[in-house]
């Protein structure tokens, strides 16, 4: 049977997109996106991460059938901060065929290849700052918000391609029970009188103040994880185009601003797990995926905590734990049964060792980036 690769025009995102659908049928764990959404984030005019950014989406077709996908990324602010020459991959989907995941990313290594890179690294989606890893431990529920899914064997798949591991990503989930305990709390309470903490929940009603505050989350979250792995410092309008995505699911319970005698020290942000009222929206739509937004998400008992940061004149000081403390003490008002942290790269020792000794979360999932020299 006859295997054809074929790449697609970059305006031409519909079929791309709409072939995720033949990789999960009757999985109950996978969370369909919304086709509205994953065509702004593939439209190479409209997300601004393509001003410094391509990408290329290839279509493997059997006998006039789709039988995976791939996209090749180049990222030229990734080369230019960690003077790399690399090329990326993403939205990876394949049958469980060798042959077929071969033929996907010869194609991806070809193109990219051709745009100078010297290796290859993902699965990203597109970015960093976006949906990153492949799932190799935790099948056994829907992802959160945010957060990828896949079926077991695709880390088969990649390996067999050619690529091996390179960083490991961590979820851990907190539980509130575990997680709001007496002794958190004084040592939290200790930490805000020394250090004169108060907290300001993100403005999402006055537009000025909002933008302000996005300002401010930008900087905090540039500047916390400049020297992590990987990392890369997002643009004003990338953080901007992020920051109206979030705000439609943000609720400001969730997203505060700490501050240190008047001055800004750090930010966390959770985000309600929609992904609970959109694992029901099997067919991606708009309008279906509002209904079951509307009807279902008062029964959210899960929050994401998606970044904490704190400004380093301000490390050392305890703010991360009173952060931490302050999410833990909302969550518990709200009868929240927890949060998943993530993710966490696996050589965080800080991150890695406050959640597990010091909030008792437990590892329940990991994600894998991998990589090849081309």
């Amino acid at each position: 049977m006859s295997l054809h690769i074929r790449a697609l025009d970059a305006n031409d995102t519909t079929p791309f997109i709409k072939a995720q659908w033949l990789f999960y049928k009757g999985d109950p764990n996978w969370v369909p996106p919304l086709i509205m959404d994953r065509k702004k984030l593939l439209n190479q005019k409209v997300n601004p991460f393509y001003r410094h950014a391509e990408l290329q989406m290839f279509l493997a077709e059997r006998n006039g059938a789709v039988v995976g996908r791939i996209a090749a990324i180049t990222n030229e602010r990734h080369n230019e901060l960690h003077q790399d020459t690399i090329g990326f991959f993403g939205f990876f989907e394949c049958i469980n065929d060798q042959s077929v995941a071969n033929a996907l990313f010869d194609a991806a290594k070809a193109w990219l290849r051709k745009k100078g890179k010297a290796a290859i690294r993902g699965p990203v989606n597109p970015s960093m700052n976006d949906e990153t890893g492949l799932l190799v431990d935790g099948f056994d529920g829907p992802p959160v918000i945010l957060m990828t899914y896949n079926p077991p064997y695709y880390q088969d798949l990649i390996k067999g391609a050619g690529l091996d591991k390179v960083k490991d990503l961590y979820a851990y989930m907190v539980y509130t029970e575990d997680w709001q305990n007496e002794k958190l709390a004084r040592m939290s309470d200790i930490v805000k009188e020394r250090n004169g903490v108060t907290f300001r929940n993100l403005n999402l009603t006055d537009k000025a103040q909002f933008r302000r505050d996005v300002e401010t989350l930008r900087d905090i979250y540039n500047t916390a994880w400049e020297k992590n792995w990987g990392f890369v410092k997002m643009t004003n309008e990338e953080f901007d185009f992020l920051a109206a995505d979030l705000k439609q699911i943000a609720n400001p319970e969730y997203a505060f601003i700490a501050e240190s005698h008047g001055k800004v020290a750090g930010f966390l942000l959770a985000v309600p797990d929609v992904n609970f009222c959109f694992r029901h929206n099997k067919s991606g739509g708009l309008l279906t995926g509002l209904y079951h937004l509307l009807t279902k998400r008062k029964k959210i008992r899960l929050i994401r905590l998606i970044v904490l940061g704190v400004l380093p004149e301000f490390r050392r000081t305890g703010i991360d734990g009173a952060l931490y403390t302050e999410i833990a003490r909302r969550a518990k008002r709200d009868n929240l049964i927890g949060a998943e942290a993530s993710w966490i790269l696996e050589d965080n020792e800080m991150m890695n060792r406050g959640l597990t000794h010091t909030m008792k979360g437990q590892l329940y999932r990991t994600y894998r980036l991998f990589e090849s020299q081309l």
